[in-house]
């Protein structure tokens, strides 16, 4: 394996590992306002990710660090024809941001409840729009053959990139609703496991349609075939499988599946593009490939060495994290934190 296809692989992983543990936060952002009944029961809501997520959030940074360092012209075109709903992305993520260390400020229920909904917003904005651009990423944009994007921001509103974003929406509010019913207790407990057996069919009739459409919009036929082989068909049956566990009240059993389907799908995406990093809609030719958008040689070398040391030391301070924190949040005025 070439550097080129190493660091293509390592930025997989990066956007595959802030799906797999930004999705669940996301969801419990984008439930809050509908599970929590009480200011108490939204506290324990918000304690539930309040440890993790800002640490799941360097894993798209680093993502965006190595993408820029590794690939840099795949950057500059996916950042200037993007650039309006990563900027959205960006609004939103500082707004959930502040929404969290801005609620307790004042015990004021209006003020809670505005934050509380800013919480939402910042959670399901991301999650539509990395759906919509990872959706026309496969699907093409207009780049022309000087690497430059050429269409409009209505471009990327098509109809398979918006189902793309919504089916993202769907499995990230389910992830989001197992998770709660792993991580609480009582009342909040039994409506989270009543939300994940609501929410599992229609992601599953959301999902269906994006894989149908994504054999209509995409090259995946020429890709991965008829039968796209294992990972894609693992994506589907562990979504499926799901269900069952949902029901049957296997909450960490069905938190692992639903984790294993964002993860085999992320895989299948990049199965899909690979050895492009960008397709071009108007040309195949000008597409970016992992050889035209790299960088040198030995910039690629220095990125694997400092790779190789520090991503050890992340990895063991996150699951040092999720070890500390890995006991069940209680809605009771005298066990939490605000």
């Amino acid at each position: 394996m070439d550097l080129n296809t190493l660091w293509f692989v390592l930025i997989g992983v990066l956007y595959t590992g802030f799906f797999l543990l930004e999705g669940f936060d996301y969801g419990v952002g984008m439930l809050l306002p509908f599970l929590g009944r009480t200011d108490l029961q939204r506290r324990a809501i918000i304690n539930t990710i309040g440890p993790f997520w800002d640490g799941n959030e360097v894993w798209l940074i680093t993502a965006g660090g190595a993408t820029f360092a590794a690939f840099p012209h795949w950057y500059a075109t996916l950042f200037s024809g993007f650039y309006l709903p990563l900027f959205v992305v960006l609004l939103a993520l500082i707004v959930r941001g502040v929404a969290f260390e801005f609620r307790s400020k004042r015990r004021d229920p209006r003020w809670r409840a505005v934050w509380d909904w800013c919480l939402f917003a910042g959670s399901l904005l991301p999650a539509l729009v990395f759906g919509v651009a990872f959706a026309n990423m496969v699907r093409g944009v207009p780049i022309d053959d000087r690497m430059t994007y050429v269409g409009g921001v209505l471009t990327l509103l098509n109809p398979y990139a918006l189902l793309g974003g919504l089916a993202l929406l769907a499995v990230f509010t389910l992830y989001g609703a197992i998770f709660l019913s792993l991580r609480t207790t009582g009342e909040l407990q039994d409506r989270a496991r009543a939300t994940a057996r609501r929410l599992w069919a229609p992601t599953v009739f959301i999902a269906l349609a994006f894989t149908v459409a994504t054999y209509g919009a995409t090259d995946i036929l020429a890709r991965l075939g008829v039968s796209p082989g294992p990972v894609p068909v693992g994506a589907a049956a562990a979504l499926l499988f799901t269900g069952a566990l949902v029901s049957r009240r296997r909450d960490g059993w069905a938190f692992v599946t639903t984790a294993l389907a964002i993860l085999l799908t992320s895989t299948t995406f990049f199965m899909i593009l690979y050895p492009r990093v960008m397709v071009s809609s108007l040309n195949p030719a000008w597409s970016l490939t992992i050889y035209s958008a790299a960088s040198s040689a030995y910039t690629l070398k220095v990125m694997t060495i400092v790779a190789l040391i520090f991503t050890p030391i992340v990895l063991l301070y996150q699951g040092w994290t999720y070890w500390v924190f890995r006991r069940r949040v209680e809605a009771k005025a005298e066990t939490l934190t605000y």
